[in-house]
């Protein structure tokens, strides 16, 4: 297999963005320079004049349903959506059916994965109330982490039992991940719009009922346990202004041991689009207001919020167009993500390079992922070829989705991913899947 030169693009990569040659042996990048010649076309020569290059996204938060909720997207399916978006590896949460909260369950999923999937994967390992034994035996070099729901979400694997949550925290060196909503809050906003409205609550009321104060109840109780306990804790998909004190940005990510996550679907829509879109942007934590949106962009910027992910949770629309007792929350986004960012960048709202250090490098080295997230000699050629000259229209004929739907649909996103690099192998082209790249479990420097 000849190798690959990538020439002529603009690399974004470690807050630099300078034009540079990459050239691909197999699944690894060989060599970065400032130009690398190609004697007699020695090499597969790929024209990067005019675009950018970056290193493939790692998505800390994805829901792919799969196993025992295939209906809604399995790994097959996301995973594909997911490196036409720019996504090359992906962390994929435990509230499935079965749910990932067995060792036994844990390796059902890798299997799966290793079959299908086409990005490079790994996952969380569920924390319940009953548990712990299974979390003991876990090999912290098998999983990315640990997930824990201090709040009800889909699943329902919601630990309400403060003495096992605490022993949790005391006896694992992984890092846990935290969905942060107050229950006993959310019920009782929850009963005091059914007095109202009865079964037919309006879903502009969602952010009313799962409310800033149910989310900063939970996220400080968590940050308080962890600090504690001295464990390391990290903060699923912030949503309100008044977390963001809970949060650091004077230490640098290696040393920081409680951390938070922004997801795209905060960062794109607000409040007043409940009104156009309804149930289609209904998530947990909840969409919120303008003044939010603003504080969560700020806190990205300025390094108090850590990585960009998309909490990808697909439903389908007969489900989510129920009334809002019985739609479920969530949406997919894992297609489109980048493309949103991208956008916003052409807005002013983030540079490049922090588009990079927040959906690369920093989801790499919060979860001690070994060898991807940068564009480094040596490293895996995991790698995103953008143009932003063009753009991308989202329509339903252009969705690879199993639920076939966007929130997105008739947006016009000012960016284009030219093409998407999978263990040097080119996976996603032209807007068109290319062939299934050799992916690979996730490993760790732990």
């Amino acid at each position: 297999m000849k190798k690959k030169l990538i020439k002529g693009g603009l690399i974004v990569n470690e807050n630099k963005i300078l034009k540079k040659d990459i050239l691909i042996n197999g699944e690894r990048i060989e060599q970065i320079s400032n130009e690398i010649l190609n004697p007699n076309g020695k090499y597969d020569l790929i024209d990067a004049n005019d675009k950018y290059i970056i290193p493939g996204l790692i998505d800390d938060q994805v829901h792919f349903r799969d196993p025992g909720l295939n209906h809604k997207g399995d790994i097959l399916t996301e995973s594909k959506a997911a490196v036409a978006g720019g996504i090359t590896s992906y962390i994929e949460m435990p509230n499935t059916i079965p749910q990932t909260t067995s060792i036994d369950n844990l390796n059902r999923k890798f299997d799966i994965a290793s079959e299908k999937s086409w990005a490079n994967y790994s996952f969380m390992f569920g924390g319940t109330n009953d548990n712990f034994d299974e979390i003991k035996k876990l090999d912290k070099n098998s999983v990315a982490g640990l997930k824990i729901f201090l709040g009800s979400s889909t699943g329902n694997m919601l630990i309400d039992n403060h003495r096992i949550l605490r022993k949790i925290f005391l006896n694992t060196d992984l890092l846990i991940s935290a969905h942060c909503e107050d229950e006993s809050t959310i019920k009782k906003n929850l009963n005091k719009y059914m007095s109202i409205y009865d079964d037919d609550i309006p879903v502009k009321f969602h952010p009313k009922i799962r409310s800033s104060e149910a989310c900063y109840i939970s996220s400080s109780n968590a940050i308080k346990l962890a600090q504690e306990t001295n464990a390391r804790l990290h903060v699923f998909h912030i949503s309100t202004s008044i977390e963001l004190g809970l949060f650091k940005n004077d230490i640098p990510l290696t040393e920081k041991k409680i951390t938070s996550e922004a997801c795209i679907h905060h960062l794109w829509f607000s409040d007043s689009d409940y009104e156009k879109l309804g149930s289609r942007i209904k998530w947990n934590p909840a969409i919120k207001s303008k003044k939010d949106q603003d504080a969560i962009w700020e806190a990205i910027n300025n390094d108090k919020i850590d990585i960009i992910a998309t909490d990808h949770a697909p439903h389908l629309l007969t489900e989510k167009n129920q009334n809002y007792l019985l739609s479920p929350s969530g949406g997919p986004l894992v297609q489109h993500g980048l493309l949103a960012l991208l956008t916003c960048y052409t807005k002013g709202k983030i540079t490049l390079e922090k588009i990079v250090e927040k959906t690369c490098h920093n989801p790499a080295i919060l979860f001690e992922i070994k060898e991807r997230g940068y564009l480094r000699e040596n490293y895996f050629a995991d790698l995103v070829i953008l143009d932003l000259n063009k753009s991308t229209t989202v329509s339903k004929k252009n969705l690879l989705y199993k639920c076939g739907w966007s929130p997105f649909e008739g947006t016009k996103f000012k960016a284009k991913i030219h093409s998407t690099w999978v263990n040097g192998k080119c996976a996603y082209q032209n807007g068109s899947l290319v062939e299934r790249p050799n992916v690979k479990k996730l490993k760790f420097n732990r």
